[in-house]
């Protein structure tokens, strides 16, 4: 499935929230491609950090588009993540303008840890119209070194298919609170693990692999995903 193509450029985008503002938004569509992920970013950094670029290059490669979206608080440069309202709203007008782009394309969304679980939170007040299924890079299941599961409660509300990919490195999902979680799910939820990343999904130069090739895991891992809904 892989490709050695080049990535398509980044098509900047403004995205209008209902009351809420405006944020930036990255249209990457090829030529093939099957799937568009909506994806969220992280609440450290925005869309234009190092992996998110990298992962939708990625994904490009394996025919999955991508929008990559700003939260406000990231628009404005604000360190504090906005409430999870603002946030919910924000996802829901980024998957229904990734819907309108390419109607007749599969429509998944999520993102990467805070990101994807706005997503879900959005996802189990109400449906995102037309989202097939979420995809977590690295699900932030408890802050580091405090284990609980309290942040999955909301994902029994969730009625599309998930699939987790997770480090087994990762301090803020412990694998051994997340596998129960994920099997109490049934059968619309996967977890597939990716040996020895952490929550960065950065792996130790000892293991024998690169972040590169980590990346192109979680590619792979996500288009063969989506093309089984």
């Amino acid at each position: 499935m892989a490709s050695n193509r080049e990535a398509p450029n980044a098509e900047p985008l403004t995205l209008e929230i209902d009351g809420k503002g405006r944020v930036s938004a990255l249209w990457m569509m090829p030529s093939d491609a099957h799937t568009v992920y909506v994806l969220a970013h992280g609440a450290g950094a925005g869309m234009k950090h190092a992996f998110m670029g990298a992962i939708a290059n990625e994904l490009a490669a394996v025919g999955v588009g991508t929008l990559r979206y700003q939260f406000p608080y990231v628009e404005v440069k604000a360190k504090r993540p906005d409430p999870p309202d603002v946030c919910h709203a924000t996802v829901r007008t980024a998957v229904a303008e990734a819907a309108r782009r390419a109607p007749t394309l599969r429509v998944i969304a999520g993102g990467k840890s805070f990101g994807g679980r706005m997503t879900s939170q959005a996802q189990a007040i109400a449906p995102l119209a037309g989202v097939s299924g979420l995809a977590f890079l690295g699900f932030p299941l408890h802050p580091p070194k405090k284990p609980s599961t309290d942040r999955a409660k909301h994902l029994f509300d969730v009625k599309v298919p998930m699939v987790f990919l997770q480090g087994t490195r990762d301090e803020l999902a412990d694998l051994a609170l997340l596998e129960p979680i994920v099997d109490e799910l049934g059968e619309r939820a996967v977890l597939r693990k990716i040996e020895g990343a952490d929550h960065s999904f950065h792996v130790l130069a000892r293991s024998g692999r690169k972040d590169p090739d980590v990346l192109r895991e979680l590619a792979r891992e996500i288009a063969e995903w989506a093309t089984s809904l």
